[in-house]
């Protein structure tokens, strides 16, 4: 039987290959992508790094950094699938046919701005998003009083 000091620093040996790993991982020459899906594929593989270290993944450690490295690479070279990523350019595609002052409130709307409500009948209904947008119009000033004197009308007959 292995003694605790025995498991323990396997354990560390093996978190520390998986940090080189992930390392040499982000390292990559041949990694290809955009800023910022970059910037959130890195966000996300911090999350499930720190998921993996702190044993929430519900799977060993060693084959839990395996697969948080695995897709931080497959999102870098753009082949995992990001269907929030796709559900927001769709949703944008159909603002642009619109006037240019509705194709921004739209753009707005979808990206966050204004409150969202889920309708329908069903969990899974459709979301109705809405901005309001208060807009201060200034009134033109009176017209000037015209040059001749307003003479009252005259006082009715007895």
């Amino acid at each position: 039987m292995k003694s605790p000091t025995t498991n323990s620093r396997k354990r560390t040996r093996i978190i520390g290959l998986s940090m080189v790993a992930a390392a040499a991982l982000l390292c990559s020459p041949f990694v290809s992508a955009e800023e910022g899906g970059a910037a959130a594929a890195k966000a996300r593989y911090e999350q499930e790094r720190s998921r993996c270290l702190s044993g929430q993944s519900g799977q060993d450690l060693k084959t839990c950094l395996r697969e948080a490295g695995a897709a931080l690479q497959a999102a870098r070279q753009g082949q995992l699938d990001d269907r929030d990523a796709r559900y927001t350019r769709n949703a944008l595609e159909r603002c642009k046919p619109l006037p240019a002052d509705d194709a921004k409130d739209c753009r707005d709307r979808i990206l966050g701005q204004g409150t969202v409500s889920v309708t329908g009948s069903v969990k899974g209904g459709g979301l109705y998003r809405e901005k309001t947008t208060t807009e201060v119009r200034v009134l033109p000033p009176p017209p000037a009083p015209p040059d001749e004197p307003i003479v009252p009308p005259p006082a009715p007959a007895r």
